[in-house]
């Protein structure tokens, strides 16, 4: 399986805040069946900007070192959205996932009405938008209709593991069921911020996905669509 959304890089955002720390969650990915995975430091946050790409990658190759060749490991990061995000993307002072051209968009929780024009401007750029856990923004999550739209627009969907599983709540899991109901999810990823709360675990996932929506399905989302991300090229 392959993971293109994990918070390991240690002490940038919310996610692990020790070397120790990432680590552990590097081995428990690696044990639990995973064999690549995206480092997703958050970027462009207010509480966590990570504007200098250069440390990012600096500190990315140390913990790439230190964690050994268990996990194929690449970088990236989930892009925060805001007015000027067009802006940062062409002065290219953002993270594409493993150098690709796809972006891992966070909406804010509660401010999405751009969200059509922004995935709209960024496909027509040559970007692939990914919504990263989509199902956990609220007006989404209320409506999964307006997901759909955002797909019909060029939207990739990205779901997070524990969603599905029901580990986040009963209407995250709803939505999560219904966009695969609705053959409109691209991706599934742990999201991974520490190694017990939210661990960097894949396998409970795709065996929930394998049992409801068949194998072909489980594959298709957590390891050949996101092999296409790691190699660059468009989704079959």
């Amino acid at each position: 399986m392959i993971d293109l959304h994990a918070h390991l890089l240690p002490g940038v955002d919310d996610g692990a805040e020790t070397e120790r720390e990432s680590l552990a969650m590097h081995g428990a990915a690696a044990g639990g069946g995973t064999t690549a995975m995206i480092i997703t430091p958050h970027q462009r946050h207010p509480r966590w900007p990570n504007d200098d790409t250069r440390d990012l990658r600096e500190r990315f190759a140390n913990f790439k070192t230190a964690a050994g060749d268990a996990l194929r490991l690449e970088l990236g990061a989930e892009l925060y959205v805001d007015s000027t995000l067009l802006d940062d993307v062409d002065a290219g002072a953002v993270l594409a996932l493993a150098e690709s051209r796809y972006l891992l968009l966070e909406f804010p929780p509660h401010a999405v009405g751009n969200a059509r024009e922004t995935v709209h401007e960024l496909a027509i750029g040559g970007w692939r938008p990914v919504l990263a856990h989509p199902e956990r923004v609220a007006p989404w999550a209320e409506d999964p209709t307006l997901i759909l739209r955002l797909a019909d627009a060029g939207a990739l969907v990205q779901l997070t593991a524990m969603s599905i599983t029901g580990d986040f709540g009963l209407r995250a899991q709803r939505c999560s069921r219904f966009l695969l109901d609705h053959g409109c999810v691209h991706f599934v990823a742990s999201d991974a911020h520490d190694p017990l709360r939210r661990p960097p675990l894949l396998e409970r996932a795709r065996a929930e996905i394998s049992r409801r929506w068949g194998e072909e399905i489980a594959t298709l989302l957590l390891v050949t669509n996101p092999a296409a991300v790691l190699a660059d090229r468009p989704l079959g």
